[in-house]
């Protein structure tokens, strides 16, 4: 019994022979310099074969297994059949494409492995940072706070929270909504669906998500909006927050962001603008003109894992005022009440700003993607993918089998095949095909939607690999599967 309570208390995780483990992550390097640098030579996406399928049915495993049979079977069953987002012609679900710097930055973030909850430690003055920098690219109050959350999503729910916090006009966290005149919050019908989640999680009800009609150019009525809000108030709501959204998931399309902030600062409303696609595009002096008001919004979200190519998942809310920020979470019990000195010191403790205690340490990947490359270069990147979306919708433009369904905003343009002498039905039937017969090819991964009754091909270069040749390949393949389809029908 002394041998075995001895060997237990020995015992350890870490490697038996850190040589072999030196020589297990310098072949890893190896092999991940060698997938990003050839991504070029393999399909965007292909499907798992049954055989790849199988091996993640099997049982748990109680024994250690052979380290070099693990990597083998990564290389074999998980690396081939990836989502592709990394991908020069991935442009489907709005995504990055990831850094080699991002990639190195998340390295030491899990060697460090420290919990970004609070505490006197380095890393919490490297989310700070990072957060100031952020202010400044989208010129908020030096003052102003922020916390680094998993995505948009995330952020846009911080966001709400803090502008419900603010305007219930009473103790809402030891309330509750007991009793309260239920609270409105209104975005356009453009908006992303993480708004509406966030709204029901907080139990206020999706029914009072006032979605308001957007102009032909999908940007929100402001018209309409006033006399919503008017109507509102009149029949006994609450209204309390505006939604603008810089750069709306199905065209990129940016609402009038300077005078959406006039309009919540005359009716004393809470201004969030859900900038998971344009904020960070303040960087690029192509957009930044049509982002003017963000700087006026009481909230902000910025998601780094989409244009920032920040590998997943990092996104942030920036708060004007950190007093609300604080007050919609702080909560401090006794086993985290603050020392003046030690480990516990410190005066920022992110746990008091969001729902989270364990938080890993986003921030470093953030941190030295933009002291490796500075923030032109993503400025650069970013202006790049807008031109090439307008590169894009002109050789759509000038083939008479190919339309534009929308305006092309920021970097997303939304087209469909239509050879003429098909229904609407026939349309959408034949545009989906393509899109799924270019995925299934490996060709190339477009994104889809549906504007009005039209089924849309629909693609969004938040890409810092696409060249033009990649966009010459994809209508080149439209057409030619296009053609194929509707001969046989």
């Amino acid at each position: 019994m002394k041998q075995a309570e001895e060997w237990q208390d020995e015992a350890t995780l870490d490697p038996t022979d850190w040589s072999v483990a030196k020589k297990r992550m310098y072949q890893m390097v190896d092999d991940a310099i060698e997938y990003l640098s050839t991504l070029r030579d393999r399909p965007v996406w292909q499907p798992m074969p049954e055989d790849s399928q199988q091996v993640f049915n099997r049982d748990l495993p109680l024994k250690p297994e052979d380290t070099d049979q693990i990597d083998a079977e990564l290389k074999t069953h998980i690396l081939p059949y990836t989502m592709g987002n990394v991908h020069p012609r991935f442009w489907a679900w709005y995504m990055g494409a990831g850094s080699v710097s991002g990639v190195i930055g998340d390295f030491w973030t899990s060697v460090m492995n420290p919990n970004l909850g609070g505490g006197n430690h380095s890393a919490n003055l490297v989310e700070a940072q990072v957060i100031d920098w952020l202010k400044e690219i989208v010129a908020f109050p030096p003052d102003a706070s922020g916390l680094l959350v998993s995505g948009g999503s995330m952020a846009n729910l911080v966001g709400i929270t803090v502008a419900r916090y603010h305007q219930a006009g009473f103790d809402i966290r030891k309330e509750g909504l007991s009793g309260a005149k239920p609270m409105v919050v209104y975005a356009s019908k453009e908006v992303h669906s993480s708004v509406q989640k966030a709204i029901e999680m907080m139990g206020m009800g999706s029914k009072y998500l006032h979605k308001v009609p957007v102009n032909e150019d999908y940007t929100m009525d402001l018209k309409a909006l006033k006399e919503m809000i008017r109507e509102d108030r009149a029949a006994g709501l609450h209204p309390i927050s505006v939604i603008g959204t810089a750069g709306t998931i199905n065209t990129g399309a940016i609402d009038d962001l300077e005078a959406l902030a006039e309009i919540c600062d005359a009716e004393q409303l809470w201004f969030h603008v859900d900038g998971a696609i344009g904020s960070i595009a303040m960087l690029s002096p192509l957009v930044k003109p049509q982002l003017k008001g963000i700087e006026n919004a009481d909230s902000v979200t910025i998601d780094l894992h989409k244009w920032l190519h920040m590998p997943f998942e990092v996104a942030c809310t920036l708060v004007r005022n950190d007093k609300d920020h604080r007050g919609a979470f702080s909560l401090i019990p006794d086993y985290l009440a603050r020392n003046t000195r030690g480990l516990a010191a410190g005066n920022l403790w992110f746990s008091e700003y969001g729902i989270q205690l364990s938080r890993r340490f986003r921030a470093l990947k953030v941190w030295m993607s933009l002291k490796e490359h500075g923030a032109e270069a993503f400025g650069h990147m970013i202006s790049k993918n807008i031109h090439q979306a307008h590169y894009l919708g002109e050789i759509i433009e000038q083939h008479p089998h190919l339309e534009l369904v929308a305006p092309i905003g920021l970097d997303i343009v939304c087209f469909r095949y239509n050879p003429g002498g098909l229904t609407l039905n026939e349309l959408n039937a034949l545009n989906q095909e393509i899109k799924l017969q270019l995925e299934e090819k490996g060709t190339a991964a477009p994104g889809y939607t549906t504007l009005g009754d039209m089924y849309c091909i629909r693609v969004a270069i938040a890409n810092h690999r696409s060249t033009k040749k990649d966009f010459n390949l994809l209508v080149e393949s439209i057409l030619k599967l296009g053609d194929a389809l509707s001969s046989k029908g």
